[in-house]
């Protein structure tokens, strides 16, 4: 094992920095909009399909979703990951 000395000053401010990253990191996974839940009506509206097709999808598990009760709720990440998986690249 190889130990390395570092001044006292120069270690308190590496911890220092390695606290507001991990701060910052914490408030921006906090905040990140795609670990959003919505609920079914308003996915179905953002893919731009029928309530038929979004009971097929769902029927298929093609998107995960959360059930409560009769309510469905779907991680707004798992919606993106969905489109891009169905991207169509456009012709060269």
């Amino acid at each position: 094992m190889t130990m390395i000395m570092v001044p006292e000053e120069d270690w308190r401010n590496l911890h220092d920095m390695l606290e507001q990253i991990i701060d910052f990191i914490t408030r921006r996974n906090a905040d990140d909009s795609s670990s959003e839940w919505i609920e079914s009506e308003e996915a179905r509206k953002l893919l731009g399909i029928s309530p038929k097709t979004w009971q097929n999808y769902r029927d298929q598990r093609l998107i995960p979703f959360s059930q409560i009760g009769r309510k469905i709720y779907v991680n707004r990440a798992d919606l993106d990951t969905f489109l891009r998986s169905h991207r169509i690249a456009p012709r060269k």
